[in-house]
């Protein structure tokens, strides 16, 4: 499939990607000029331009989004006008308007909109996934989620402190989808309403909390951005606790980092006795040889998007829950302005709800 990236920083590692997955990147975009020259010797053949807009006039099967955070929606729009698949990094859009807007194209479009959000495959995830698809946990109350770096505070100054990058211009809870996502996926659930904290007052900036209540009636506890002492698990941790039993991530160093433990309590055991154990994940493999535990949600979501363009699945993850997980940061952030208070989250109606859901089980 002829493929185009937009954006050649995060872009270039995710174009090395789609081609060791069957992609053939054929086109390449970016607004600055060294990066271009850097992109030419690992995407040989790829034609390399300075604005979007002439990948529009490219014949192009699919394209990957990996521009500034703040800037992804208008060029989905676009090139999903043009019949073109869309896989589009974080976030989906900035506001209530725009995502309505880009569902809409998506909705009109003969191409796809898939969302980069490759925490939904990190190997942890999945196994928590089976867990609960087993009806091993019960109905599912509550669920947390951290996406988090330790860092020094010259580096989160660095980082954040730029009004000129897209790390600075947002708000500190936008850069949310590594959380929510995750906790879309595992609930098959939708964000109702949204309370959000800054962990400390005197750097509200640096690190927030959200409680996010969720339409299946649980909750959910986001944790994000930078804070002291996260093991090697490429920053995400998920703890999921149900009726039944407990199912999380452990919180540990090396390859212990993917897996999961299991809990289930005496009384729902056929033994009557506590029942617990760690779960470690099947490596997954490209080409026979196992992937890198961090690059494994990548390369799923690469071929989720492969799979799409080929064959017609369904998107891993689509446009709703896509507009959803990021509409949950923009809500978060009018609750920060408002003393913490929940704040309603844009959703979509009920019965195009129920639509993506089937989309996803890949049952419609």
């Amino acid at each position: 499939m002829r493929t185009g990236v937009v954006g050649l920083r995060r872009g270039l590692h995710l174009a090395d990607w789609c081609r060791k997955v069957g992609l053939e990147v054929v086109a390449a975009c970016d607004r600055d000029p060294e990066r271009r020259a850097a992109a030419r010797a690992r995407l040989p053949g790829a034609v390399l331009v300075e604005r979007w807009q002439e990948l529009l006039g490219h014949r192009l099967d699919g394209v990957v989004l990996a521009n500034d955070f703040d800037e992804h929606a208008p060029l989905a729009i676009a090139f999903l006008d043009r019949g073109v698949h869309v896989l589009s990094e974080s976030a989906a859009c900035v506001d209530a308007a725009e995502g309505e807007r880009l569902i809409a194209a998506a909705d009109r479009s003969s191409a796809t909109y898939s969302f980069a959000e490759n925490y939904v495959a990190h190997p942890h995830v999945r196994l928590i996934r089976r867990a609960i698809e087993a009806g091993e946990l019960g109905r599912v109350s509550l669920i947390e989620a951290d996406y988090l770096h330790g860092m020094s505070p010259a580096d989160v100054t660095g980082l954040i402190g730029d009004p000129a990058h897209w790390r600075g211009r947002i708000a500190p809870t936008a850069y949310c989808t590594h959380t929510l996502s995750p906790v879309l996926a595992l609930t098959d659930a939708w964000p109702v309403e949204v309370s959000a904290f800054p962990v400390d007052e005197a750097d509200p900036r640096a690190a927030v909390v959200m409680a996010v209540r969720l339409s299946t009636g649980a909750l959910a506890l986001t944790r994000h951005g930078f804070l002291q002492g996260e093991p090697d698990s490429h920053w995400s941790w998920i703890s999921v606790r149900g009726t039944k039993a407990l199912a999380e991530s452990v919180r540990a160093a090396g390859e212990r980092s993917w897996s999961v433990r299991v809990r289930t309590e005496g009384w729902a055991t056929p033994e009557g006795h506590a029942r617990e154990e760690e779960r470690t994940p099947v490596p997954l493999t490209l080409a026979g040889e196992p992937v890198a535990r961090e690059a494994e949600g990548t390369v799923a979501v690469l071929r989720a998007f492969r799979a799409t363009m080929e064959r017609g699945e369904p998107p891993l993850v689509p446009v709703r829950p896509a507009v959803a997980a990021s509409l949950v940061g923009v809500a978060g952030a009018e609750s920060l302005a408002d003393g913490s208070r929940p704040v309603p989250v844009p959703v979509m109606a009920n019965s195009r709800r129920e639509t993506d859901r089937r989309r996803r089980r890949g049952t419609s």
